[in-house]
């Protein structure tokens, strides 16, 4: 090892630190590894060097993504470092060269390909899981577990996150799961030095000490009162309040839990005259859009981004389309933003950081409630502050308002990064599924022990000791299965084996497609279908024209007529989402289909990019010809409808 260590001292003309010299030489001994260091540590170049290890060994490296935003910029990355034809892309809705040797992919496209055991893995030699904490994830954490478990024997990992307090039993964990060594390579060393601070209407820059001391001293409720009276305006533009007081600290990012916060707080910081207008940017922006269709520069958000970029100010999130992303990101990458308003999605990965960050609210509203920041999501977003090579240190401040304010909790929350990450297993029904399809009972129980949430409570003894829940909800989904002839004889029906190679709504999807149901539908029905089983419901959104077409009402008929689908909720949007169906199928653009809902344009390509993605399931979980060819004459309704603007 210490040879190899001298070898990779310099890599890509940089001097590489003790943690990259230490991963790279596990990496050179075939060992899996698990790094854990701050944001902006350089963590990224370790994956690099696997990459440049094997591509022209004709052996593959995948590298995983926790969404879909990371997985196109390094595929845009990687194929600039090493030409388009050796890179592949793959995330559901879009397919890129598949067969090349270097393949970025999101961490679910990963887990189906490995739970299915697809052929491709066994040429794999190293899987880069990037942002590895995302397992501790609620909703979407069992995904990075199944893909350890489920990987092949073969297979070691590159494991890359920010700082994970319990890496060792992490990398135990995978060790004793797969049979070979798991280094783990810690780095607790900043290379840029962050100062965290905070900023308050009344005291301006502060430390949470003195903003405590000064709640200490004063009739608190009283206070509160009087303040949430009279001080809208002032909490209105705190934001702009404290980029005054950092201008010297610029560039900054400014993260905004809201995506209509970002651009009201661009126009407010515009409006302010604290910049000059930077004729260059307004270039720069008239040169991009001059080749884009005309509804582009004629949406509010263009229209807004317009009116703020000269200043040197921005706003970034996903309710925006490729293109205007890609222009704010150039321009933020060139040094010419000041400050860029952004929501958290910009904080995973994404390799732009600033001199500063700013927090509008050190609370969330995480899809149920609102809540406070756990120390992983803060460090993660205050991580982005301070560039390696430019700035000598890095800057973090959070705007706090009293009915926020809590001492203690925000005291833990930006001291350290104490999270430990937690198993977040649960059985889906693809898994039960594969598991009945390719292993016996015995194999079965060996497979259920292997979760983390087992090797957490009982450690070495995780294979000996049965975990009474799993194995619980796995016996209860599959009696649900065998009742509904997913299983016979523990073995699987042929919709049980169209569903095991779906991966969403996996019951629904085989009631309509993997049964003679789809045979009584037209191709206007199938894709109302499609975009039942796609749409992911939320209060606020809203649809203006909804069409009451014949064909609408036939459907909901069938539906209803039929004992397992007539209680799906999906299927209670139907008459809404005509409002989307309907102009699509007959062939409007996605800028007058964007006129029938509160849909931002780029949650309207999300929504068509996953009813393509359930096309593409459907079609590679079916035999029937007639079916694939009705369901390519959905998906190109819908290309046609995004037209050309729903580029990478």
């Amino acid at each position: 090892m210490c040879g190899v260590q001298i070898v990779v001292m310099e890599y890509k003309g940089l001097v590489l630190d003790k943690f990259q010299v230490d991963a790279i030489s596990s990496i050179e001994n075939n060992h899996s590894v698990v790094v854990s260091a701050p944001t902006g540590s350089g963590k990224t170049l370790i994956a690099d060097y696997i990459i440049n290890k094997y591509i022209d060994e004709g052996i593959t490296v995948i590298y995983t993504a926790p969404i879909k935003a990371l997985s196109n910029q390094k595929y845009k990355e990687f194929s600039k470092d090493y030409g388009k034809g050796r890179v592949g892309l793959i995330t559901g809705d879009v397919t890129i060269n598949p067969g090349a040797p270097v393949i970025i992919m999101t961490t679910e496209i990963y887990r189906n390909m490995a739970i299915t055991k697809d052929p491709a893995l066994k040429r794999v030699a190293y899987v880069i899981f990037d942002e590895i904490h995302f397992i501790n994830d609620v909703q979407r954490g069992y995904v990075w577990e199944e893909s350890i478990m489920f990987s092949e024997e073969h297979v070691r990992m590159l494991c890359l996150s920010a700082t994970i307090p319990n890496a060792r039993e992490f990398a135990d964990w995978i060790k004793a799961i797969k049979g070979h060594e798991v280094d783990t390579i810690r780095n607790d060393k900043r290379p840029v030095p962050l100062h965290r601070t905070f900023f308050d209407s009344e005291l301006g820059v502060a430390t949470l000490d003195e903003i405590h001391k000064k709640y200490e001293a004063k009739n608190v409720w009283h206070s509160r009162l009087r303040r949430d009276r009279s001080n809208k305006r002032d909490k209105i533009k705190a934001h702009v309040e404290l980029v005054s007081l950092i201008k010297d600290k610029l560039p900054c990012f400014f993260f905004t839990f809201s995506r209509r916060k970002c651009q009201d707080n661009a126009l407010d910081l515009a409006r302010s005259g604290m910049f000059e207008v930077n004729r260059e940017i307004s270039a720069r922006v008239r040169k991009k859009l001059s080749n884009v269709v005309p509804e582009i520069s004629d949406l509010k958000s263009t229209r807004d981004l317009r009116q703020v970029l000269p200043y040197g100010i921005a706003f970034h999130h996903a309710g925006l389309l490729p293109v205007i992303k890609e222009l704010v990101e150039e321009l933020f990458s060139e040094g010419l933003i000041n400050v860029l308003y952004t929501t958290e999605t910009f904080a995973v990965g994404i390799n732009m950081p600033a001199k500063s960050v700013c927090f509008d609210s050190m609370m969330k509203f995480d899809g149920i409630n609102f809540r406070y920041l756990n120390s992983k999501e803060y460090f993660q977003i205050a991580g982005r502050a301070g560039r390696r090579g430019i700035d000598k240190e890095g800057f973090a401040y959070a705007v706090v308002e009293s009915r926020d304010f809590n001492y203690g909790v925000l005291k833990k929350m930006t001291t350290n990064d104490t999270e430990p990450i937690h198993s977040q297993f649960r059985l889906s029904v693809n898994t039960v599924l594969n598991l009945v399809k390719q292993h016996n009972k015995s194999e079965i129980e060996q497979i259920l022990c292997k979760n983390f949430n087992t090797y957490q409570k009982y450690g070495k003894r995780f294979d000996k000791e049965k975990e009474a829940v799993i194995y619980r909800n796995f016996n209860n989904i599959r009696k649900k299965l065998v009742a509904l002839r997913y299983i016979e004889k523990d073995n699987l029906t042929d919709k049980g084996e169209f569903s095991s190679r779906i991966y969403s709504d996996e019951i629904d999807t085989g009631e309509i497609f993997g049964t003679q149901f789809y045979r009584r539908l037209s191709d206007y029905e199938m894709l109302l279908i499609i975009a039942c089983l796609a749409y992911e419901h939320k209060p606020r959104n809203e649809f203006f024209k909804k069409y009451n077409h014949k064909a609408t009402r036939a459907l909901i008929g069938k539906i209803n007529s039929d004992p397992y689908l007539s209680g799906v909720k999906k299927f209670a949007y139907m008459r809404d989402l005509t409002a989307i169906v309907y102009p699509c199928y007959y062939g409007s653009s996605i800028f007058e289909i964007m006129k029938n809902t509160s849909f931002l344009e780029g949650d309207m390509i999300r929504f068509f990019r996953q009813m393509i993605d359930r096309i593409g399931q459907i079609r590679n979980a079916t035999m029937d010809d007639k079916l694939i060819d009705a369901l390519k004459d959905c998906e190109n309704r819908i290309n046609g409808s995004m037209g050309d603007i729903d580029v990478i």
